[in-house]
């Protein structure tokens, strides 16, 4: 899911918002659909595909994509559903897709960020099929492309209240793919939930420059545990190595991605994972209805819990938590329900720059362009 340089996507978010304010209406797309003769992108089809960059049984990010595919198929029973796991992030994602479309794929789920590029491609060949990307960004959506994602750092910031309330060593842990803003994110929010309860709790970061290598995962959880980590959470693709490392060490467990409580029966505190089902099954309704051009979906669709239908949600709480601590997480849920933010200012850098004045509450595209590791986060960014 490896993403673009930092900077490139604060250029691609300022044309997005341009292109937002000049958007056309639905009405508009679909009469210009038809006036050519043709069917709406994405209708027409016997087949839905989905690439996951991993496999289907990772514990995490691509088990996940495989679920909600699979409530795509139960939702949609004369539809025939495509997967193709570890497809990795080069032009043969182009001819996964290809592949599907030639079975009768008229809409596609490209799931990795480094899958975007092939994904436009593959639009812009085939206009009469419907891609759309997960978490990736783009400047000028064709009329049968988009890309969606939920807020991550939200339920993130209250599984950090959870494991700082939780610690004994005040030290938590945080093994990261690539610093890009989506991992940035998570790790500011889990340090600043934590924080909330503990103020005297830090997160110590590894990156791995993989977002599923197992060996490098060993390795990075065995650095922290040696530093007196005692909480570890993850922003990997397959979670089930680093969860697994830390049960055996005796240390707590936050996961990510998907439900990993039965790897970690005495160490699980929480986690935050995805319901993709609803979120996808929206897409394909909309598509299959001739719907999809113009639709909130052919741009770049983001929610969170202030709009009410995050596919990101809070894990099962282990039993650790206790009840005061689950009360502080449900209070600030409806903080954020209501509007608030993870980073709501002040928000300080490492470096003691504010980045966000006291006051300020970000919408999600400036909090999508984050650069930066707060206050309390040790470790640095790679170069």
């Amino acid at each position: 899911m490896q993403r673009r340089s930092r900077a490139a996507l604060g250029v691609l978010f300022a044309v997005l918002l341009l292109a937002a304010a000049c958007g056309k209406s639905s009405d508009t797309a679909s009469t210009a659909d038809t006036s050519k003769g043709g069917s709406a992108p994405g209708t027409g089809g016997t087949a839905i595909g989905f690439i996951m960059v991993g496999p289907k049984d990772d514990y995490g990010y691509n088990q996940a994509v495989y679920e909600g595919s699979q409530a795509v198929g139960k939702a949609n029973p004369s539809m025939k559903i495509l997967t193709a796991e570890n497809v990795p992030e080069t032009p043969d994602a182009e001819r996964t897709m290809e592949d599907m479309i030639s079975q009768g794929a008229k809409i596609i789920f490209a799931t990795s960020y480094g899958h975007l590029a092939a994904a436009e491609a593959v639009a812009a060949r085939h206009p009469d099929v419907v891609v759309v990307h997960q978490g990736g960004l783009t400047t000028d959506p064709l009329p049968n492309f988009g890309t969606y994602f939920g807020t991550v750092y939200e339920p993130v910031y209250l599984a950090g209240m959870a494991a700082g309330a939780t610690t004994k060593s005040n030290k938590l842990g945080y093994v990261v793919a690539f610093p890009i803003p989506q991992t940035l994110e998570n790790v500011n929010a889990f340090q600043l939930g934590a924080k909330s309860v503990n103020p005297a709790v830090t997160t110590t970061v590894v990156f791995t420059s993989s977002w599923c290598d197992p060996a490098k995962q060993a390795e990075a959880a065995k650095s922290l545990l040696d530093q007196g980590v005692d909480v570890i959470t993850q922003h990997q693709d397959c979670t089930k190595t680093i969860v697994e490392t830390t049960e055996a060490a005796g240390a707590y467990s936050v996961g990510y991605h998907h439900d990993a409580s039965s790897l970690a029966p005495k160490g699980w505190i929480t986690g935050s994972e995805w319901n993709w089902g609803p979120l996808y099954n929206d897409i394909v309704s909309t598509t299959l209805a001739g719907k999809f051009t113009g639709s909130k979906y052919n741009a770049d669709y983001r929610v969170g819990l202030r709009t009410g239908d995050n596919p990101f949600v809070q894990s099962a709480f282990g039993s650790m938590v206790s009840a005061d601590t689950q009360a502080k997480i449900e209070a600030q849920k409806q903080v954020f329900i209501s509007g608030g933010s993870p980073f709501t200012g002040p928000i300080v850098a490492q470096n003691g720059d504010v980045k966000i004045p006291a006051g300020t509450t970000p919408d999600y595209a400036a909090i999508e362009q984050m650069d930066y590791l707060v206050e309390g986060v040790v470790g640095t960014l790679p170069s």
